[in-house]
Order: C-alpha cells, then structure tokens, then sequence
C-alpha cells in the first residue's frame, strides 16, 4: 500500500517537473513580454499626450483618446502573453466580439453621442463660452462632455443636448467671428428730412466706442411702408457687446431723432362721424 501511495507522488512529480521543464521558458518569456510590453504602452502613451498638447487638441478629447488607447493596447498585450504560453486565442476573440455586438445594440444611441462627441471636440465647431444655435436652442456653451452639450439660454435655463444631433445637422455660432451686426430699424414720416435722419442716426453710432469703425456702421432706407418711410440701422460690435448695444440704441434712437425733430409716425385711425338728416 505504501509502495503504491509512493508510486503515485512520483508519478505527480514526474508530470510537475516535466510540465515546468516544457513550460518554464514559455512563462518566463510571457512575463518578460508582459513587462516590456507596459513599458513600452506607457512610453507610447506619455509621447502620444505630447504630441497632442503640441497639437494644442482639447484637454478633455486629448485625455480620452490617451485612455482608449492604453486600454486598447494593454488588451492586445494581454491576449498576445496568453497566446504565447498556449492558451488559445480564438475564444477571447469570441468573447470580445459577442461582447461588442451585444453593448453596440444595447447602446446604439449612446454610442451615436459618444462618437458626436469626440468629433465636436475633435474639430471645434464651438468652444465653451461660444454663443450658439442648435436643435431649436440658442444659449451659451457651458460645458461639453463627451455624450452631451450644456447650454445656458438667455433665461439661465439649463439645456441638455445630445452630441448625436449637434455633428450632424447645422449650427449657428454667434462667437465664432468675434463681432456681430445689431439690426435695428425706425420708421419716420414721409414729410420727415430723411438725409438729416441718416445724418443724426450715423454720428450717434460712430460716437458709440462700442460700436466698430470696420466694418462701418451702416444707415439706409429698407421700406417705403403704407404710413412711414423705414430706416435700416446696422452697426457692428464686439459679441459680448451686443445686448448693450441692441438696448441702448433702441432709446438712443428715439431720443436723436425727437431731438432732431423727426417725427416718428404711428398707427392712428381718423373717424369721420356723417349726421344724415332724415
């Protein structure tokens, strides 16, 4: 019974020396791929995050393209090691595909915005600050995050947009130039001198230092309308300017032209009263 009992160890022994004979120099040359490997995935990395900061591209794009890689790279190091020490390969590529197929369907409209955000932060159609229009909504860009847009509206309502729509249809960006044309328009009588009123209304923008010298200031008539003649005023500003400027002009307007004499027609109606007598 003992010598069977020995038998066996010896046996199980045989078969570890053998095993770690066969695969000694398939693990040892696994774990030094294993550590050149993250070695290498870091320098990789670390001079990716150079090239982009030199590039000047988005904090926020630059560090998610940095992580998907050194994912990306550690999970083919790792399925490599494993094929060196003889695990087959063919089922992590299985597993991995399977995988896929199943969170692109379960996510195929995050993903949709995932893919719209690297892409708005990839080639900038708007920054944060920038004023926008978008999807039926205008407001100030607040924050992009990778499946989203924030937007603050002039009402300081918060607005969520998804990143999906935004690369793909049109967007309005008030900021992107740096200044803005202010449309105004004023209707004044047909009797009114209407060259004193270009006159008046041109000195009050040009002494505006808000209002830009190029391009120039504009006044010239739009309309002759049913009961006055219509002024197109259009000065040009600085974006962060604009609301001032559309305000103050509006009164600035008013009192320039009562100043000048300029009668600034409205609606009335004349009402003839006939006594028929019987």
């Amino acid at each position: 019974m003992l010598d069977q009992e020995i038998s066996h160890a010896q046996k199980y022994i045989d078969q570890f020396i053998s095993l770690a004979v066969e695969y000694s120099p398939k693990l040892m040359m696994a774990v030094l791929t294993l550590l050149i490997g993250f070695w290498l995935i870091k320098r990789v990395v670390k001079l990716l995050e150079a090239s982009l900061k030199l590039q000047k591209v988005d904090v926020s794009l630059a560090t998610f393209l940095t992580h998907l890689i050194e994912i990306l790279f550690k999970v083919l190091l790792i399925v490599s090691v494993a094929s060196m020490v003889g695990i087959e390969t063919t089922s992590f590529v299985a597993i991995f595909g399977a995988a896929g197929l199943a969170i692109g369907l379960a996510l195929q409209g995050s993903l949709g915005n995932f893919a719209g955000g690297v892409l708005i932060l990839f080639f900038k159609p708007y920054k944060v600050g920038d004023l926008i229009k978008a999807e039926g909504h205008l407001g100030v860009v607040k924050e992009i995050q990778i499946f989203t847009t924030v937007l603050v509206d002039p009402n300081n309502k918060r607005i969520i947009v998804p990143n999906g729509p935004l690369s793909n249809n049109s967007i309005v960006n008030y900021s992107a130039e740096g200044t803005l044309r202010v449309d105004l328009s004023v209707g004044i009588a047909y009797d009114a001198d209407i060259k004193l009123a270009k006159e008046r209304l041109l000195a009050l923008l040009t002494a505006d230092p808000r209002v830009l010298s190029e391009p120039a200031p504009m006044v010239g008539v739009s309309e002759l309308a049913d009961s006055s003649v219509n002024l197109a005023i259009r000065p040009w500003c600085k974006v962060e300017d604009y609301w001032d400027v559309f305000f103050d002009m509006n009164e600035a307007i008013k009192t320039t032209l009562d100043e000048a004499k300029v009668v600034i027609p409205f609606p009335q109606r004349d009402v003839h009263v006939f006594n028929h007598q019987s």
